[in-house]
């Protein structure tokens, strides 16, 4: 029996766990939940009966049941330990944890989907203050992460280390998002970089938004 995953293409969080899922060689059937269609799918009854929150992604492996794409990775990491999303050392897993939440939970939520509508809902903001918004908010963070990076990467291609982590998983997915909004990423030469390498890899290419069966 397969393990499930509850994903929208276009969901930063959902994509990393996609790639992660990838990584780790892990078979799962994917159940697409459209976030915009009928008001969302994710309002339903039946969705909010597996994550109150009305987020995606949920996976469920029949063990468990989760959402929150780093506390699935790090499920992920225990239940199917190799290959590895953390490296090996304290520092190191401690390093791959910290840009994983920056990314996660200072610049994603900012521009999340739910976020956005009600920026130009109840706020009543127009479609380019709402741009204004999201690329004011990315931006500073991803100077943020490209300092970071650029003082501090290591050796490797990835963001720490050799092979990919959950960094990783979220920094992908962020650029992508961030291109979707008009963010310019060329002042961003260390995240570019990280971001070629890790495209370059299969796990990386099928979790892409434009892969995905519900990709519109």
């Amino acid at each position: 029996m397969f393990a499930t995953l509850h994903t929208y293409f276009r969901s930063s969080a959902s994509y990393r766990i996609r790639i992660a899922l990838n990584l780790k060689g892990v078979e799962t059937q994917h159940v697409f939940v459209h976030l915009n269609r009928g008001g969302g799918e994710q309002f339903g009854k039946a969705f909010q009966a597996l994550n109150p929150q009305s987020l995606v992604p949920v996976y469920d492996d029949g063990a468990v049941s989760l959402s929150q794409s780093l506390a699935i990775m790090e499920y992920l990491e225990e239940h199917h330990p190799t290959p590895p999303l953390l490296p090996a050392s304290i520092e190191g897993r401690a390093r791959a944890r910290q840009l994983a939440l920056v990314i996660a939970c200072d610049i994603h939520p900012l521009n999340n989907l739910r976020v956005l509508k009600f920026l130009t809902g109840p706020m009543g903001l127009s479609e380019q203050q709402k741009s204004e918004w999201v690329r004011h908010w990315i931006v500073l963070g991803l100077e943020a992460v490209e300092a970071d990076l650029a003082r501090a990467r290591g050796d490797g291609p990835f963001c720490v280390g050799t092979y990919p982590s959950i960094a990783d998983c979220c920094l992908v997915p962020q650029l992508f998002s961030a291109q979707r909004f008009g963010v310019d990423l060329a002042p961003f030469p260390t995240l570019r970089a990280i971001d070629a390498a890790c495209q370059a890899l299969p796990a990386f290419a099928k979790a892409h938004p434009s892969a995905q069966p519900d990709t519109e």
